[in-house]
């Protein structure tokens, strides 16, 4: 009787304990979307999306700013999706189980895990400094980057999943590999692969640190992306350290525009996933 009483003290000790980290984690997570939404909605306006960002002391907007953050995730995605589907089919369809499939695979889980700003003094080094100044161009690279490991992963993972017998089917009627891949398996994984291409967008949509050695900034509106251009999380970055009453609201609205483009992705991602479930 006593050690019964003994394991159902620890039983509750630990639902207790789990109990109290859930409402921690849960509770943190609340006050921080509460103060970003009290503090990001007072100065949501037409304004944030018409105006440029302001000198010190003066009224403005973000445009050039969310304008450079959809040109530079646009290209990056453009840059690193094909190449991260390419080798994920690799790394699923033709190498598996070799040697150079498991180098691959090991060089991708470090891009995966490696800080963001590792990956920016790289670009900076290899474009910043060849080219001699900073330009969007270095920004969507730096992006890429990111973006290769996430559908890289995806890919494999999703294509891994679709059965065998598929492709027994496929070889038993004289299909080619590449038109059973492209026919039979992209269309079997075309959920989950989309899922990670968004889920990899939404990774790159708040990054910093990159972009600081590779974009740096722009105060003007600028569509060359040859030349230096401004970004959200890095205008976010510089007007949140600033004394300024001005640019530490417009931080915490972009903080917000940025927290809800999230949030929809990750809407869309899950969607996509129940969806093929469901299929």
């Amino acid at each position: 009787m006593s050690r019964y009483s003994a394991r159902r003290r620890r039983n509750a000790l630990s639902a207790a304990l789990s109990v109290a980290a859930t409402v921690l984690g849960i509770g943190s997570l609340v006050l921080i979307l509460g103060a970003l939404l009290w503090q990001g909605t007072s100065g949501l306006s037409a304004t944030i999306f018409t105006e440029m960002t302001p000198p010190p002391g003066a009224n403005g907007g973000l445009l050039n700013a969310i304008i450079g953050s959809l040109l530079m995730t646009a290209l990056a995605v453009l840059i690193g999706t094909p190449l991260g589907l390419l080798a994920g089919t690799y790394l699923a369809e033709y190498g598996r189980n070799s040697r150079f499939a498991s180098v691959v695979r090991f060089v991708n889980d470090v891009l995966l895990s490696a800080p963001s700003i590792v990956i920016g003094l790289f670009v900076y080094e290899i474009l910043v400094v060849a080219l001699g100044h900073f330009s969007g161009y270095a920004g969507a690279a730096a992006l890429a980057l990111i973006v290769i490991p996430v559908v890289v992963r995806t890919t494999e993972d999703m294509l891994l999943l679709v059965p065998n017998q598929l492709r027994e089917a496929a070889a038993s009627v004289g299909m080619p590999s590449a038109v059973m891949i492209t026919r039979i398996a992209y269309r079997a994984a075309r959920a989950g692969m989309l899922t990670g291409i968004l889920l990899a967008i939404a990774r790159i949509s708040g990054e910093t640190a990159p972009l600081l050695f590779t974009a740096l900034n722009n105060q003007f509106f600028s569509v060359d992306m040859s030349q230096p251009m401004a970004s959200l999380p890095v205008v976010i970055f510089q007007f949140a350290l600033s004394p300024y009453a001005q640019w530490q609201q417009l931080a915490w609205t972009g903080a917000l525009i940025i927290t809800l483009a999230v949030l929809a992705l990750n809407i869309v991602a899950r969607g996509v996933a129940a969806a093929r479930r469901s299929s």
